[in-house]
């Protein structure tokens, strides 16, 4: 009896449980229709435009479609087998991680180096020779600031005076005609000019004074400079790779662009073919291909397309590929100072009168060297990702340079990918690229339809 009594309880409320939840689902489903009938009753017809702040945001410019392919490096002494040519597949090693960069021997065939050192010789070289401005009179009047102000921020301990090596990171890329000085050309330029007047090795505000462009240049002319003081001591020229270029320079051309999986239009837009030749005893000290892009920054080969004036500008330079045209008798390796280092200090580069940047003195103590093979490759990123498939910020480790040719002579080439870390400014340049393409064909076939009508 107890069970049969709890058991018609039990029905009773699941009977009004399930009532419940219908009556419930009828009310939700009137309410409802009710609300899209008030809706549809109170919107504007289709001839009313819809309010101004119901529009969606306005898109970009340009959407960003394309998403650069950025080589993993693995770990140093990696290999990973590529694909350049039909019928043949490379070997690419790892050669550092900081910056990311590879090597590929037999890059080039012996035919390729032969026909690109013929066609530089005939067309002629000139010399590498850097104009690099110096003192701080002409940076004062590039940056619009006061000695003050330069001597504070060369001051970087700010104890008021100035240290032999916090000047040397100034003067040593700013002497006039690409002339490198050494920190013994230093103290003897002070001693010459007479500028530490205390003889304590430091400069005050006072002595950096006399430190004038026009007493830097008085003398250096009055001592001789000697070309292995120079900067670069090297001769180069510019190949055309477009079409109607040789052969050679478009299969060249070609062979990069597979390697580097860019899309080929960024490598046909980028600069042409330059080789270089260094002579015994020729070198380049150790530098950046490509400067730090900043908001204010900006690039060679976009800036008319930006059609704004900007303070500064640099090459943006993605991706070097450095092919090595001859084997070198002695020297004239590629030197890496501070590849795979954990930090990168541009104060550490000169201590204890060692600088890093000299590769005519130091190029031993870089922690990379590559011998130059020929027919070899080697190419780095010389700016980090921004995580997105675009170009980031500098990759300040790809510092590199040339070590000095001690026997014989080095021939090298150098294929620069430009691209602006400004994904508008890029798009926008090549749209007036393929525009102005575009006109030109239009042109042509113009002109040949009236010449078909003259005939």
């Amino acid at each position: 009896v107890c069970s049969r009594s709890y058991f018609v309880v039990v029905m009773v409320f699941f009977h009004v449980y399930i009532i419940n939840v219908i009556l419930l689902l009828f009310y939700v489903h009137y309410n409802s229709g009710q609300e899209d009938a008030n809706r549809s009753r109170d919107a504007p017809s289709s001839n009313h435009q819809r309010p101004e702040s119901r529009r969606p945001p306005s898109k970009p410019e340009f959407l960003r479609d394309v998403s650069l392919t950025r080589i993993e490096g693995i770990r140093v002494g990696h290999v990973q087998k590529v694909s350049l040519v039909p019928g043949k597949v490379h070997e690419m090693r790892t050669l550092s991680m900081k910056p990311l960069l590879f090597e590929i021997p037999g890059f080039l065939s012996d035919d390729e180096c032969r026909v690109v050192m013929q066609l530089a010789q005939l067309k002629g070289l000139i010399e590498s020779q850097l104009m690099v401005q110096d003192g701080q009179e002409e940076l004062a009047k590039e940056l619009n600031l006061s000695p003050e102000e330069i001597f504070n921020l060369l001051d970087i301990n700010q104890d008021g005076q100035l240290q032999l090596h916090e000047v040397y990171i100034l003067t040593h890329s700013r002497v006039r005609d690409g002339i490198w000085l050494t920190p013994e050309n230093l103290r003897e330029i002070y001693a010459g000019l007479k500028a530490d007047k205390d003889g304590n090795g430091l400069l005050s505000l006072e002595e950096f004074r006399l430190l004038s462009n026009d007493a830097f240049q008085r003398f250096l002319l009055q001592r001789g400079v000697k070309r292995s003081q120079l900067v670069r001591n090297s001769r180069h020229t510019w190949l055309y790779q477009g079409k109607g270029a040789h052969q050679a320079l478009q299969d060249i051309k070609t062979k990069v662009t597979r390697l580097t999986r860019l899309p080929p239009v960024l490598v046909d837009l980028s600069e042409p073919l330059q080789v270089v030749r260094y002579d015994e005893g020729g070198h380049y000290h150790a530098h950046h291909d490509s400067g730090p892009v900043y908001p204010e920054t900006a690039c060679t080969h976009t800036r008319l397309a930006a059609n704004t004036s900007t303070p500064f500008e640099t090459s943006c330079r993605y991706i070097t590929v450095l092919f090595y045209l001859n084997s070198v008798e002695g020297g004239g390796e590629t030197a890496f100072p501070v590849a795979d280092n954990r930090t990168y200090d541009e104060v550490s580069l000169i201590q204890n009168d060692v600088d890093l940047l000299d590769t005519r003195r130091n190029c031993d103590k870089s922690n990379l060297r590559v011998k130059p093979t020929k027919g070899t490759a080697v190419f780095w990123y010389n700016y980090l990702s921004d995580g997105r498939g675009w170009v980031g910020e500098q990759d300040e480790y790809a510092l590199h340079g040339g070590c000095v040719v001690t026997h014989g002579t080095k021939w090298v080439a150098n294929k620069w990918i430009n691209i602006d870390p400004d994904y508008q400014r890029q798009a926008h340049y090549q749209q007036l690229v393929a525009q102005q393409s575009e006109d030109e064909d239009d042109a042509l076939d113009f002109n040949y339809q009236n010449q078909k009508q003259d005939w």
